[in-house]
Formats: structure tokens, sequence, C-alpha cells
């Protein structure tokens, strides 16, 4: 299974190249990935038959007790079948479905990586990690619903959807942190198992039931549910009917052994699922859109399937889960169809829909077949699971003290009518559905097809049409598989079972009133639209929604405006202030502050303190910026030495670099800003400033001499010296941490650094991230001389790019020195990348060694130097560096390690080692220690790169075109900005002559 979910979401990260070199055949190729889950998952049933269950558990991080745990029993594995079934098919239905425009590569990649995230939520046993797959399909739906950007339908739809359903996601993490606490573990099935209770337990439980309530659209967050059909028709199909509303349900069925009895959990599931149920019908009859009718149904039959799995018996259970398999396969289907008549016909208005069924009579069949299941007629499952279902009411309604659901013989009766009136409303709008799409009306004219319908298009919808059908006729096998899960409730009467004949009934009197009461409703339909018509008006939920949403933004904004003012000295005031309210006076009350600390361990480390207390003062009182800026720098280098001195190489090295990245940022951002700083005279506020920052220097010192202190423990650094090497297998201990022992943290690290050179590159390239290229030089026909533009990249240019640049800004000294040290560095950044694990270097320094490198092939030469130098874009190599770090990551579950496992692999090639000559022998290479993890450091450090160049293009390259576009303003002498003239220009308006604006 893990390889399975993976398999998920690799095809959904090569979906743009695959789908470049299959287009919509991508859909056929997509499908397979469920359909071997399928399959795999069919060879699982003589274990979950048995009473068996499948389960893989993998140590993660033992330190800490966290293992990847996945448990397939019955419930997840019908889950799973229902999820890989289904999704195949809609998958290769999709082929057809997007025929008539461009490559849908974000869809497919979508739609295979959501049905990924749903394998794991239903085999997921760690409560952490059903969370994380829970939100994950959050995130995807989201995505698919905002399937077209330039609609506002879809950009709401999808933030609506977003916005509820993680609002309930989070409650429901809060809900299973105390469930985990509870029963002292974090395994699903363990805490299922101990069903622990108590006043926590209650609140935790409800927690729990509002993310699952939120996430099957039960009321009042059900009105997401309709929004999200400005989604693809296929992505409704599987999203809307068979996956995603669908893992509330799951939720709720797999807690329900171990905490229906929880007080407040039957009172608020079946009562919620109930009005849901009816009111979701109610809706439906009131549509004209098919697609619509569709949605508000399956609200009406989440709610139907929230009081069945809800109810914490067995014959609940067993309905329940009969109808949650049953719905998946009919709604689907429908959905489907709906589809197919929208691309055929142009339109879903069934009040413009007319003799369609004649014209499409194997998807009217499929169709029918579909709605036969939903109105609950036989022969199909949906016969079955609804006469299951009735038989569990009728126990509730009888006898509800016996049955185990603690009701009151008055809330019981009005429970059983409310669940018959749903049934009632969903024969009548299965019927209504029927006839807007498919039937001849005499009122409407034909509606002729735009297109034929291709075979593969109507595959999917008829074959799950057939399944309902095939369904119906296996009731007792169908028994025989799903009965065990009601046996794993504690109370409650058994299910008699799935069958289409169980002789006169309750059961089927209800069925039979409801098809009858239904079908009535359908034939005085006119009627019973003018009886709603007199209805009382109720607000929407979706417009309460909306109104509370706008509400909360316009309270943001005033607490916004009250608390941020948009003074930057003010809200670091208000920061350094708390520093030094709270730990300020938690430092200077320690008894014995400083006591038995050394100043300093040689008179170089005082020298080097003075030099940088100096600079600091200076830099605080310079008037220049670019001094200012100089200065700051001086005190970085400074820090480097003190690492030296200390015998930190490590440190010392990659303060150096990144202190040098630093000036050369600021450098390249002070050219749009004024030479000097305000030349202001000194106000009283600035004395506050000058005490605040000499109390927070003074709090910084006095918790520097605590922690010096304090220490009452053997330092934990005393094992890392061995440690090193037998982790990580490495003697650089600094290197070693960072790619082994707090690999994960450096791995959200150099995400953190892929986000912010997204951020820079965005504040500089509007719309995209683009790279600059540079033309290919023209030469000169033989026998003349190059002249101009065609001298470029000749024998008398140190840098081609160089060329282009106007004299003045030239310096032929920094181009030759450009050209003899880039070499070394690259050569230097590699010696250091592959080092690094047992000599100062890594990833890191590697990287910022090669990235200076770049800076400075821009800085001698130009814009177009760099393209030369780095003719790719930074984006590709940031994503590269990513795509190395993670893949390197998970490489070792292959060969059943844990995910970052470093292994040790040593070389020895004799001919490689040494050579013999001259009677002598010469070290070559020596033998080879290849440790695994330094393809993760080569990750880190194509990531650096890619930073460096991101910021190059942008503060250097990019700023560069925007200044020779004259877009961006120029610093003028006295603090000020004088603009361009095309940045005063206003569209429709004259050309203003430039005004200088003070800053």
């Amino acid at each position: 299974m893990p390889v399975l979910i993976a398999a998920h979401f690799g095809l959904a990260i090569l979906a743009p190249a695959l789908s470049r070199l299959l287009g919509r055949r991508v859909f056929l190729l997509f499908a397979l990935a469920p359909a071997a889950a399928a399959v795999w998952l069919a060879t699982l049933h003589p274990t979950i038959t048995a009473g068996g269950a499948y389960v893989v558990h993998q140590p993660w991080v033992p330190g800490i007790g966290l293992t990847f745990d996945l448990r397939i029993g019955l419930v997840q594995w019908v889950l799973g079948l229902v999820v890989s079934v289904v999704g195949a098919l809609v998958l290769f239905y999709c082929r057809w479905y997007f025929a008539g425009g461009p490559p849908q590569a974000r869809v497919a990649g979508l739609l295979v990586a959501f049905a990924g995230s749903m394998l794991g939520l239903v085999s997921a046993d760690n409560l952490l990690y059903l969370y994380v797959f829970w939100e994950l399909t959050t995130v995807f739906s989201y995505l698919l619903v905002g399937h077209n950007p330039l609609r506002a339908a879809n950009r709401g739809a999808a933030l609506t959807a977003l916005l509820v359903t993680s609002f309930g996601g989070l409650a429901m993490l809060a809900g299973l942190l105390m469930l985990g606490a509870a029963a002292h573990s974090y395994s699903l099935a363990a805490v299922v198992a101990a069903a622990p209770r108590g006043a926590g337990v209650v609140g935790a439980v409800v927690l729990v039931l509002l993310g699952a309530l939120t996430k099957s659209a039960q009321v009042p967050f059900h009105f997401w549910l309709p929004a999200a059909m400005a989604a693809p028709t296929p992505v409704s199909a599987y999203l809307h009917s068979a996956a995603m509303v669908k893992a509330g349900v799951y939720l709720l069925a797999v807690l329900a052994p171990g905490f229906a009895g929880v007080p407040g959990w039957r009172p608020i599931v079946m009562t919620v699922g109930a009005v849901t149920m009816v009111l979701g019908g109610y809706r439906a009859l009131r549509q004209h859109d098919i697609k619509l009718l569709l949605a508000y149904g399956t609200v009406s039959q989440l709610g139907f399937l929230v009081v069945l799995l809800g109810s914490g018996t067995r014959a609940g259970a067993v309905a329940g889960l009969a109808m949650l398999v049953a719905h998946a396969v009919f709604k689907s289907t429908l959905f489907l169809t709906v589809g197919i008549i929208d691309r055929s016909t142009g339109t879903r208005d069934l009040r413009e829909l007319s003799a369609v069924g004649r014209q499409l009579p194997w998807v009217a069949t499929a169709a029918t077949l579909a709605g036969m299941a939903m109105a609950g007629l036989p022969p199909t499952a949906g016969f079955l699971a609804k006469e299951a279902a009735f038989e569990a009411v009728v126990n509730w309604a009888v006898d509800p003290a016996s049955d185990g659901t603690g009701m009151l013989p008055g809330p019981s009766i009005v429970m059983a009518a409310l669940l018959v009136v749903g049934s009632v409303l969903t024969v009548a709008y299965t019927l209504r559905f029927l006839w807007g799409a498919f039937a001849t009306k005499p009122a409407v004219p034909k509606r002729t097809l735009v297109q034929a319908v291709p075979v593969g298009f109507a595959t999917a919808p008829l074959l799950l049409g057939a399944v309902c059908v095939v369904l119906g006729a296996l009731g007792p096998e169908w028994t025989g598989i799903i009965a065990p899960y009601g046996e794993t409730l504690p109370v409650g009467k058994a299910s008699h079972g799935l069958t289409l004949w169980s002789g006169f009934t309750p059961a089927l009197a209800l069925s039979v009133s409801a098809w009858v009461l239904g079908g009535l409703m359908f034939v005085l339909r006119d009627r019973v639209s003018a009886l709603q018509e007199t209805m009382p008006a109720i607000p929407p939920a979706d417009q309460t929604f909306h109104r509370l949403i706008r509400w909360l933004d316009r309270l943001a904004v005033e607490v916004t405006s009250r608390v941020q003012p948009g003074s930057l000295p003010l809200y670091l005031a208000a920061i350094l202030g708390m520093l030094v309210l709270f730990t300020g006076t938690a430092v200077f009350t320690q008894t014995g502050l400083g006591t038995g600390v050394r100043l300093w361990d040689t008179p170089v480390q005082a020298i080097i303190g003075a030099v940088m207390c100096v600079a600091a003062w200076l830099a605080a009182s310079s008037r220049g910026r670019l001094k200012a800026v100089i200065l700051v720098g001086v005190t970085g280098y400074g820090l480097a030495l003190l690492f030296l001195i200390h015998g930190a190489p490590d440190l010392a090295l990659t303060q150096v670099l990144t202190e040098t990245v630093s000036i050369v940022v600021f450098v390249l951002v002070l050219r749009k800003l004024p030479k000097y700083f305000t030349d202001r005279p000194l106000t009283s506020m600035r004395w506050w400033r000058v005490v605040l920052a000499i109390a927070v220097a003074g709090t910084v010192v006095g918790a520097v001499l605590v922690a010096a202190t304090a220490r009452v423990a053997e330092p934990v650094s005393t094992e890392l010296y061995t440690q090193a090497w037998e982790i990580g297998h490495g003697t650089n201990i600094v290197n070693v941490t960072l790619v082994d022992a707090r690999a994960w943290d450096t791995l959200g690290e150099i995400s953190v650094l892929l986000l912010a050179a997204t951020g820079v590159a965005s504040l500089i390239f509007i719309r995209a991230r683009y790279s600059l290229r540079t033309p290919a030089p023209t030469r000169a026909p033989a026998g003349r001389e190059p002249t101009g533009a065609e001298g470029r990249g000749t024998r008398y240019s140190w840098l081609r790019g160089g060329q282009a640049l106007s004299p003045l800004r030239r310096s032929l000294v920094m181009e030759v020195v450009t050209r003899l040290l880039f070499p070394v560095m690259m050569i230097t950044s590699g010696y250091v990348l592959m080092a690094g694990h047992n000599w100062p270097g890594g990833g890191f320094a590697g990287g910022l060694i090669a990235g200076l490198a770049l800076v400075l092939r821009y800085l001698a030469g130009g814009r177009h130097e760099l393209d030369d130098a780095a003719p790719v874009d930074a984006g590709a190599v940031l994503g590269s560096g990513m795509v190395v770090a993670v893949g390197s990551a998970v490489a070792p579950l292959a060969v059943g390690g844990s995910v970052l496992e470093s292994y040790a692999v040593d070389i020895h090639l004799p001919f490689l080692a040494e050579a013999h000559a001259f009677g002598r022998t010469w070290p070559l290479l020596g033998d080879i220690h290849l440790v695994t993890s330094v393809f993760f450091d080569i990750g880190v450090y194509l990531v650096v790169i890619g930073l460096l160049l991101d910021i190059a293009r942008s503060l250097g390259a990019g700023i560069d075109v925007q200044t020779e576009q004259d877009r961006a303003p120029h610093p003028a002498e006295g603090g000020g900005v004088r603009g361009g003239r095309s940045a005063l220009r206003l569209p429709g308006r004259p050309f203003e002559e430039p005004r200088e604006t003070e800053v």
C-alpha cells in the first residue's frame, strides 16, 4: 500500500511532462494507478473476510516513537475499493470529457493525487497521518474546484469549500489529539479499542464530529457542496459522490464502535443527519440545473448515511456500509451521465432538455439503472441497502430502549418519520432528474446533440450502472462481507442481511410508501412547486456564511488599523519592549549573574570584540547607507573570526559566506534607494529608541551570561564526536548534524529558501519568474574585422556579456579578476560540497560559493554575462534541488530503511587509489568513502545556487531591465527619489512633468 500511495503522487508530479508527451491519453495512464490499487485490494479479500487486517508498521523516528502505520480492516477495505474503482473509471472517462480543449495536465495530476490522498486517509492508522491525508484532500479539492481561476464562481466555490472544511479539520485535529492523549496511543485502532471515557473525551468527540460533519456537508455546513458544482463534472462525480464527502462518513464508521455511546454522539449525529436528509431532498426538488439537483440529492443521501453509521447499532451499521457503497456507485453514474448530457447538448437546464433519451439510449439506460438504485427500487443495490436501513429504523421506532440507542419513544418516532419523508423526497427528485434529463416534453423543442458520444465516453457510466444491478443480485454474498462490521458494535439487534425478498415486513411497507408518495409528488409536481413558493423565505446558508465572512473581514480591518498603524519602528519597539519586560526582568533577577564567566580566552578575542563594537557604533551613527551596510558587515566578519578562534572553521566559513551574500544583496537594493539617510534633527523619540536599544543590549548580554553559567548537566556535545561517525559516517559534526541528525530541519529550511526566492522574484517579476536571455553574437564575414555587436565574444573580450555595458560602467580589472576567479570558485564549491562530510564545508557553503561566483559574473559583466554563465531558469534549479533532496530522503524506503536514513559505501579501486611509477607510489584519489547523505547535500547545494541566481536575476538583472524601460524610480541627491516619465503616465492622460517626492 505505501508503494501504491507513492505511485499516485509520483504520477501527479510527472503530470505536466507526461501530458505533453501523451496529450489527453495521459488520463488513461493515470487511471492505471487507482486500478492497480483496486486489484491489490481485491487480493486482500481472503484476509479481510476471515476477520484479519493488513498492517504496515514502519519505524520513522524511533527516538520519539513516531512510526508510519497503515491498517486496512473491513471498513477501510470497502472504502478503498470504492475510492479506487470509481477513481479509475472517472480518470478513464476524463479522456473524452476533456477532448474538446487543450490537455488538462493540471486536472489529471490533481485527480490522481487526490486518489492517493483518499487511499492514505482510509488506510492510515496513525491519527496524525489521518489528519495529514484529510487536509491533503481539502487542498486538492480546493484546487480542483477552482479549476478555472478566471471564473468568479470557481474561485468563490473553491474558497468556500476550503474555509468550511479547513475549519472542521482544525477542530477535528484538536479532538484527535485529545482522544490520543486519553487513550495513551495515537493508533486509530488502539483508540477505538480503548474507548476512553470522561468529560474530556466528550469534548474531543464533539470536536471530531464537527470535522466529520463539515467534510460530509451536513447542516448547517451543507452549502459548500452545491457551490462546488462549479468544478468540472468528473471532479464532482469523484469528489462529491465517492470520495471526499465520504471521508466524514468514514470517520463516523470507524469511531462508532468505540464512541457511539459517548454522551452527545447520537443526539448530534442523528438529529443533524435527519434534518440534512429532509432539507437536501426539499432543495433538490427546486433545482432546474440537473447537476445542482444531484448535488442537493447528495447532501440528502449523506445525511441518511450519517444517521445510519452514526446510530451505533448493529443493523444501522450494516445498512450504512451497504448504503455507502450503493450511493457511491449510483451517484457517480448519474454525475457522469450529466457530463455527457452537458457536452452533447450544451446545457444542463431541464427546462431546455427534451428527447435526449431517444438520442442517447445507452446513456439513458445507465442513468435509469442508477436512478432506480437511488430511489431504492428492486432489483438494485439501492433497494437492498434501503431495506436494511428501514429495518434499522423500525428497530429504533418500535423499541428504542432494547435497540441500544437510548432514544425516548417520541423522538425515535420523529426520527423514523423524518427518514421516511427524506426517502419520499428522494424518489420524487429521482423521477424529476430522469424526466428532466431524458424525457420528451411536448412544450419544449427537441434538443439536438451538438456532438456524438464516443463509446469510450459512455463506458464508465454504463459499467457503474451495471454494477448497481449486479450488487442487487449478490445480496447474500454482500451480506457475508459486510455483516462482520455490524458485530463490532456493542448494541442493537443484528441485521437480517441484504436480500431482494424477506417477506412482507414493516421495512417493505415503508419502502412502498416512499415509492408511492414520491411518485405522487412527481405527478403533482406543479402543485408541489406552487406550494413550495408559499413557504416562508429562509435565508440560504451560503448567504449567511458570506455575510459572516464579510463581518469578520470588516472586524479584522478595524482591529488591524488599531494595532498595526504601519509604523515599522513601532512594531519593533513593541516586540523588543516585550523582550526587555519579560526576558530582561527574568535575567536581572537572577542571583550571581555572571559569576565564573571568563571575559576572553585570548586577548585577540577582546580586540576583535572591540572592533565589532566600534563598527556597530559607527554603523548606527553613519549617514550614508552604503557605509552603514559595510560597517554592519564588519561585525559579521568579526563574528566569523571569533568562530575561527574558538575552533569552529565550518561555522566561520558559513558566516563569511552568508555575510558576503548579505552585503551583496544590500548593495543591489541600495541602487534604488537614496544615497543618504534622512538628516533630520534628533528628536525626543530618538532618545527613547536609544534607551530601548541599550535595554535590549543589556538583556541579551544578561541572557548570555545566564546561559553560560546555568549548565548543570554534561553537555550533549560530548557525545557528538562518536555519534557523528556512528550515525552519519562522517567526522564533520556540523555537516553530519545538518544532513543526518537534523535533516528534517534542513529539509524545512531549504523549503523556506525556495519560498523566499519565489517571494523575491514575485516582487520584481510581477507576472512570472523568467530568465533573461542574451542574443547569440553575430560573427563578421571572413576577411573583415568584427565591429559593434559582431565583436562580442571575440578574442578581444574578457567577458562577452560586458560588451553590452556602457563604457562608464565597465571595469577591465573587474572583468579580468572575474575571468580568473570564476572557475576557481566553481571548482572550490564542488570540493567544499563533496568534502563537507568530513572537512569544513557542505552543500550550503558550496552553494553559497557557486552562487557568489554567478553574482560576481553579473557584477562584472551585467545581466547578459549572467545569462551566459547560467543559461538556465532559476526556478528550474530551485525545483531540481528540492526534488533531489526529497528523493534522497525517501529513497531508503525502497530498500527497507527509514526516511532520511544514511548508508556508507567504501570503494577501493587500486587504479584510482594510487599509481606506481619511477619506483615510487603516488597517491591519487585513495579509498573512496561515499555516504548517501551527500545526495541530500547536493539538493541543498542546488537550492542555494537557485536562490542566489534568483536574487541576481531579480534584484540585479530584473531591476536593470526595468531601469532601461524607465519603470523604476531613480535615486536623487539629497535624500529624494526622482520618478521616470513613464512611471508618472496614467492611461488616457498626457505626460506630466516629473516631480521629486520626499521619502
